[in-house]
């Protein structure tokens, strides 16, 4: 097996260099960034990331930068698309344009709906038009289906109307090929739903490296995610949404009943705009970006959960000093990987989409192509960063 991996090796390294002299693909390189393919992350996917990959199917390991077409081994198969990488280089988007117009898409809707479940008894009220420049959305911020139980023992909040008023760009335009992080929580708003509810993915939680932890405005460089674990409970309910102390209902990930009331079934769904003004989808998409005809898929997010821990990761939640359930102490309950958003890492082409779980591509309102962010079931669940101008 391993003379037969020699020879192997020799072929690539013979075929790569043959493609040289009409090539400048044959070192691509990439920076600061995990990416697939780029096996001892020196910046550059080339010929030693072939060894190193050759390597790592002798001994029968696994490394996740190794594992080009995710499917958890590394084989032959991965060989193949990492020469592929070296000799072509990525594969560049077919429906990329360089001009972006949401001009007449959704700019005419004026809805007031009586929401009579026990925890809301409001009209969900919500508008969206615009003017030769921006979108306007005006609403109230209450949601316009089925909630859970609010007030509860870990959201003591209750529902209210919010003043709701905010213009998004008709011509979002990309600015930053890494996203711009500081949105959402305390800073501003990522995007708002179609029925004026915002989404804000991120959490006031925070815990230090003792494992002293705080639901509401925590001490600490470990910050607390709201949904994929059972540690830290925020009293979230179906809709993967609970109730900010000011009254405003928000969503945290994939929100199921309101995709019910847009009609959703396996198809393609508009739900709402990202503050930069690029249009937002859930759960679904097509399977090739740019091909309408195309199978409805649920692309993948490119962040996955850590191998190892952080340095000074707490490792058990010792107290909870403050929110809902403050001032228990002793408790030494294990926290695991998938608590804190730093149990995450980005790598580049790990799924289908990018760093702000978003991604080019064809929609049903676009058929020519836009960028649009997708709210997923997996971490992050909605984009923590925004790539346009906010």
């Amino acid at each position: 097996m391993k003379k037969i991996f020699i020879i192997l090796i020799t072929l690539i390294f013979n075929l790569i260099y043959s493609h040289s002299f009409n090539s400048n693909n044959n070192i691509y390189e990439f920076l600061d960034r995990q990416t697939l393919g780029d096996i001892n992350e020196d910046g550059v996917i080339n010929i030693q990331d072939v060894i190193l990959l050759i390597n790592l199917i002798l001994n029968n390991e696994y490394d996740a930068l190794a594992d080009l077409n995710s499917d958890s081994i590394s084989n032959v198969l991965d060989v193949v698309q990492i020469v592929n990488i070296i000799l072509y280089g990525v594969d560049n988007e077919e429906c990329i344009e360089e001009y972006y117009s949401t001009v007449d898409i959704l700019t005419d809707i004026n809805q007031q709906i009586y929401n009579n479940d026990e925890s809301v008894n409001a009209y969900s009220i919500y508008s969206w038009s615009s003017n030769e420049s921006d979108r306007i959305l005006s609403g109230n911020g209450i949601p316009n289906h089925e909630v859970g139980t609010f007030p509860n023992s870990s959201c003591p909040n209750t529902i209210s109307e919010q003043n709701v008023n905010e213009n998004f760009t008709l011509f979002p335009e990309i600015i930053s090929d890494e996203g711009n992080y500081g949105v959402g929580g305390p800073n501003n708003t990522s995007a708002y739903a179609l029925n004026s509810v915002k989404f804000d993915p991120a959490t006031a939680g925070r815990c230090n490296n003792q494992g002293v932890c705080s639901l509401a405005q925590g001490q600490g460089q470990w910050n607390i995610e709201a949904l994929g674990h059972d540690t830290f409970d925020f009293g979230d309910d179906m809709n993967h949404a609970h109730v900010q102390p000011n009254g405003a209902y928000h969503y945290h990930g994939i929100p199921d009943l309101l995709l019910d009331f847009l009609g959703q079934e396996e198809n393609m769904i508009l739900v709402g705009w990202a503050a930069d003004g690029f249009p937002v989808y859930a759960r679904y998409a097509y399977a090739d970006a740019c091909d309408a005809n195309s199978e409805i898929v649920s692309p993948q997010p490119s962040w996955r959960l850590k191998d190892n821990p952080d340095p000074g990761r707490p490792e058990v939640l010792t107290q909870l000093s403050g929110g809902p359930g403050g001032g228990q102490t002793n408790l030494n309950i294990p926290i695991p990987m998938g608590a804190f958003t730093q149990d995450f890492e980005y790598i580049d082409g790990y799924g289908d989409l990018d760093e702000c779980n978003g991604r080019v591509g064809v929609t049903p309102e676009f058929p020519n192509g836009i960028y649009y962010y997708m709210v997923t079931d997996e971490f992050p669940f909605f984009s923590r960063c925004l790539k346009g101008d906010f």
